[in-house]
């Protein structure tokens, strides 16, 4: 059975089938709105303090970044807007609080799921955490609990929430199989961090085996083997082991230069979203960080981010950096990425809407207060600037001016910053890619966003699973678009960087090292293996191949060369 390999690694292994228990929820009318109102209360205050401990459990068990996921949690919980439309529904629909829990529920979900943006669209899971976690508080009932598994085992389910994963006992669980999730879900984060096999999107999964089935789960192929053969265990047992050699390899990585066999220097660098995010970075070797999604900063809280919040935030990843590079993106929210102090329209097409650099270029107050916390911040390391979202020179000169402007007023102030800071682009509008010979006169460097960048060229909804077949970083059309920008940036002397998902694909690494590409920017658990493959191949070579893969006819065809004519062969 095929699924998506969100964490590497091969386990063989019993199965543990988690069967969630089904909340058969009825609805009822009430007449006591105050009782309804207080056994929510109660159950909100027992659900916290469940989470508090689960934080702490995190904290210790698996580290830092994944214990936020439960402050998250919490932070929901004590949010009005949440918890408000479930007492305004037992207020006003005079119904029974598990019900409108329910059905507050259904709504949110609803409408993350129906966003398109996938980082937001996997925190529907959170909510169902969340509300699964209240109706059994409601109701008195207990799920399972893995942190009771006393045998070694895989575990199978149709999904797993965040608390779920946190609980796994690490010494028990070998992997685990899904039939839903992606690969941003928060369970997919912490397989990752836990260093544990998984496969996700696996579809009747829970259909195709019972307890103590045999399966074999290949994370770096998404593969799952349902009571192998004798021959096939032996198969991966040696996998298994060829992984974990590897994965000593690439250790032995950590201190070296990213250098192709023909002596050229390339930057792999990884994309973070919050100061906590630097840990991994450093211990994982990065060269610097390619983006630094900033928009965190202003989400899951009720109003802006004030100047030293952001400056603070900056700088502390600066200065962990000691003089590698820092590019922080500047706000790019808006459209799907919703901030309901904003209060932001609502709009038919959000990824063609007001976002962005569009939001901050109207929104000068607020764009004005983040460009002197990252001026600021440039005191304290190697900063750069990129602007988001921008389709036409007019933008970027408009943008630039209030840089300019902010600049002066620091200048008057007497406050410090890099004056010779390195001002960038995101290239992820077709019409940049294609004017990226004019673009390349104003700016100092490019940074390629492919994941939007494939979308717009594609006329692709990332979002939607009924097309997402058509959504491919290796479509000829994209391919020419990002060689282009590549070559348009050299001819202008700037450097040109990537910091899409597509950096990090190893199968498109050697085609763009080929291209020219100077900076490979990806999540920190790839850079080792982007660094390994950067050391076996030569850039030389690669040039050849490009020319080859720009003249195909189609993505299959692509993908086809590229694992015939360079990834076997490395």
């Amino acid at each position: 059975m095929k699924g998506i390999g969100v964490s590497p690694g091969v386990s063989i292994g019993k199965v543990f089938l988690k069967e969630e228990i089904e909340i058969d929820i009825e609805k009822k009318s009430i007449h006591n709105i105050k009782e309804e109102v207080d056994r929510l209360n109660t159950c909100v205050h027992k659900s916290i303090e469940e989470i508090e401990s689960l934080y702490k459990y995190t904290l210790k068990e698996v580290g830092e970044k994944e214990a936020e996921i439960f402050n998250a949690h919490k932070l929901m919980l004590e949010d009005p807007e949440f918890i408000g439309m479930i007492n305004q529904k037992i207020e006003d629909e005079k119904v029974n609080v598990e019900w409108a829990v329910q059905e507050a529920r259904n709504e949110y979900v609803q409408m993350l799921e129906s966003l398109d943006n996938e980082y937001l669209r996997e925190r529907a899971a959170d909510v169902k955490d969340i509300s699964s976690r209240l109706l059994k508080n409601l109701i008195g009932i207990k799920g399972v609990d893995l942190s009771s598994l006393e045998e070694e085992c895989i575990v199978v389910a149709d999904d797993l929430t965040p608390s779920d994963t946190a609980q796994m006992r690490k010494d028990k669980v070998l992997g685990f199989v899904t039939e839903l999730g992606g690969r941003t879900s928060h369970t997919s984060i912490m397989a990752r961090t836990l260093e544990l096999p998984a496969v996700v999107g696996v579809k009747d999964i829970t259909k195709n085996v019972k307890d103590e089935d045999f399966i074999i789960i290949d994370g770096n192929e998404g593969l799952i083997i349902i009571n192998p053969s004798e021959e096939e265990i032996a198969t991966y047992e040696k996998k298994k082991e060829s992984y974990e050699n590897f994965k000593e390899e690439l250790n032995k990585l950590k201190g070296e230069e990213s250098i192709s066999k023909d002596g050229v220097k390339v930057e792999i660098a990884a994309n973070i979203g919050t100061p906590k995010d630097i840990d991994k970075v450093l211990e994982n070797d990065g060269e610097g960080v390619g983006l630094y999604r900033s928009e965190f900063l202003y989400m899951d809280r009720e109003k802006l981010p004030t100047e030293e919040e952001q400056f603070e935030a900056y700088k502390v990843v600066a200065e962990k950096l000691d003089g590698r590079p820092l590019v922080i993106r500047t706000l790019d929210v808006g459209g799907d990425k919703d901030l309901p102090y904003l209060d932001l329209p609502k709009e038919m097409n959000p990824f063609l809407g007001y976002r962005a650099i569009r939001l901050c270029l109207d929104r000068t107050d607020i764009f004005k207060i983040q460009l002197r916390a990252i001026l600021r911040a440039s005191a304290y390391g190697n900063v750069k600037i990129m602007f988001p979202m921008i389709s036409n020179i007019a933008e970027l000169r408009e943008a630039k001016a209030i840089l300019e402007e902010v600049k002066s007023e620091l200048r008057a102030e007497n406050i410090e910053f890099d004056e010779e800071l390195e001002v960038g682009i995101m290239v992820e509008i077709p019409s940049v890619a294609v004017q990226s010979d004019i673009f390349a006169k104003e700016v100092d460097f490019f940074s390629i966003g492919t994941n939007d960048l494939i979308q717009y060229s594609l006329a692709v909804d990332r979002g939607n699973q009924d097309i997402s077949y058509l959504y491919s970083q290796y479509h000829p059309a994209v391919l020419r678009l990002i060689n282009m920008t590549i070559e348009n940036g050299h001819k202008e002397g700037i450097w040109v960087g990537m910091c899409g998902e597509a950096a990090g694909d190893e199968k498109l690494i050697p085609i763009l090292l080929g291209m020219g590409l100077d900076e490979f920017s990806m999540s920190a658990s790839s850079m080792l293996t982007a660094r390994w493959i950067i050391k076996n191949i030569s850039k030389a070579e690669m040039e050849n191949k490009v020319k080859e893969v720009l003249n195909l006819d189609s993505p299959q065809d692509v993908e086809k060369y590229i694992e015939e004519e360079i990834t076997s062969k490395i």
